[in-house]
């Protein structure tokens, strides 16, 4: 009896405080590999924001905060460019799938790898956070005496810290010498800067005590629910004990003369 109400409040005691665990962070990004995940972790941990990476059966990580720091996360990473956009290759893109495609999928779907390419390669560069490259190939008639010439638009999100405008012309030549028929000037680069926040210095990160204890200061609410909760199971588990020992304390009792049957002589 006892060893099965021990083992009871165990277990009730472990759920009490994987809840106030689980309650205390919120889901970031899911789905992610682990290059994604660590930069994402690594840019939060540089800002004084505490993360957590969780990986998954399939091997994809998850990236978690704490719930009060959330929307300040998601500002960072929306500045940082984070997590980055993965782009498909050539490859991928005419990947076969049993089906016969007609003339214009194959057009629509090789000026998609095209883009997918370019955007890859433009996305690499130092301070660019992204990078989109939009291509418009007309298929034109060679009967035709008047030929639409074939265009290029590239829209780049950077860092405002980083000099991207020195780097328009190679841009526009990178663009327009991996596209057939596409000329210099038909190449157009529109640049958009991000001023992003300053990383949290590591002096200003303090520190509180908690039972004797060091803790972030966010992590202190979350310690102080799973102290509080620890206390209630182990009072709860006082109590059934101490119910049990006198359910089962070894009674006296006191006979009644009275109830005696008297023999008779």
């Amino acid at each position: 009896m006892f060893s099965r109400c021990i083992a009871g409040c165990r277990v009730a005691l472990v759920l009490v405080a994987m809840l106030l665990l689980q309650a205390c962070s919120v889901e970031l990004y899911s789905n992610l590999n682990q290059r994604q995940a660590n930069e994402i972790v690594a840019t939060l941990m540089r800002h004084g924001i505490p993360a957590q990476r969780e990986a998954g059966k399939d091997g994809k990580m998850t990236v978690s905060v704490q719930k009060g720091r959330f929307a300040e996360a998601m500002a960072i990473l929306d500045e940082s460019g984070l997590p980055k956009q993965e782009f498909q290759t050539l490859g991928e893109v005419f990947k076969r799938d049993g089906l016969v495609s007609s003339p214009v999928e194959e057009r629509a779907t090789m000026i998609y790898g095209l883009s997918q390419e370019l955007s890859q390669t433009i996305s690499d560069i130092d301070g660019v956070l992204s990078a989109r490259v939009h291509l418009v190939l007309p298929e034109n008639d060679p009967l035709k005496q008047q030929l639409v010439p074939s265009s290029a638009s590239v829209f780049i999100r950077h860092r405002a810290s980083v000099p991207m405008n020195e780097l328009i012309p190679q841009v526009k030549m990178l663009v327009a010498k991996g596209i057939a028929g596409l000329t210099y000037d038909n190449v157009s680069v529109t640049l958009i800067p991000v001023a992003a926040t300053a990383p949290e210095p590591d002096s200003e990160v303090g520190f509180t005590t908690f039972l004797g204890l060091w803790l972030h200061p966010d992590s202190v609410a979350a310690a102080m629910w799973l102290f509080y909760g620890m206390a209630a199971a182990i009072l709860a588990l006082a109590a059934r004990l101490a119910y049990l020992q006198w359910y089962r304390r070894p009674g006296v009792y006191a006979l009644d003369a009275s109830a005696i049957p008297v023999k008779k002589t």
